[in-house]
């Protein structure tokens, strides 16, 4: 069972043999996001509904972790980066709706660079619930970053379109 717990938090060899394991970590959220979204045509509310029940498992996965590891939130726990990419793209449900463009691109890229600046810099609320006990301060944490994430990127998409009308 140890086994099972630190392969699905590490996400197999992606968080224990691969460089930046948070980066790669979202990077495997962003392709799963864009293969449901854009590959298979899943609403992407539907996609942040799936993921709900992965990041509430990923409490107990993380607790369980951090005490097999004998760390708090360690580097190669990446359960929790993957599990909330969802939620970074919620506020441009519009885009999904448009025909895939390049734009799409430039704001996927955009709302994972995001995410990672604010996983990895953790502005203070963000620091604040990190210290949370458990698996609920690895999981937190990455969903308070990915939602404030989100929030920016539909604030630049917004501040951007008012420039273009």
């Amino acid at each position: 069972m140890n086994r099972l717990v630190l392969s699905l938090a590490t996400l197999g060899p992606i968080g224990t043999r691969l460089p930046a394991p948070g980066t790669m970590g979202s990077l495997a959220g962003v392709s799963l996001f864009v293969f449901l979204v854009i590959g298979l045509k899943i609403s992407p509310i539907f996609v942040a509904l799936i993921f709900v029940p992965l990041f509430l498992i990923g409490i107990p996965i993380c607790s369980r972790a951090e005490i097999l590891l004998d760390r708090n939130d360690p580097g190669e726990v990446i359960w929790d980066e993957f599990c909330v990419i969802p939620f970074v793209y919620l506020p441009l449900l519009e885009l999904w709706n448009q025909p895939f463009a390049q734009e799409t691109w430039l704001w996927l890229a955009l709302g994972f660079i995001l995410f990672r600046l604010l996983d990895i810099t953790k502005p203070s609320i963000i620091r604040s619930v990190q210290s949370l006990p458990g698996g609920l301060g690895v999981m937190i944490d990455d969903l308070l970053a990915a939602l404030s994430a989100g929030l920016l990127l539909y604030a630049m998409r917004t501040f951007s379109l008012s420039f273009l009308n």
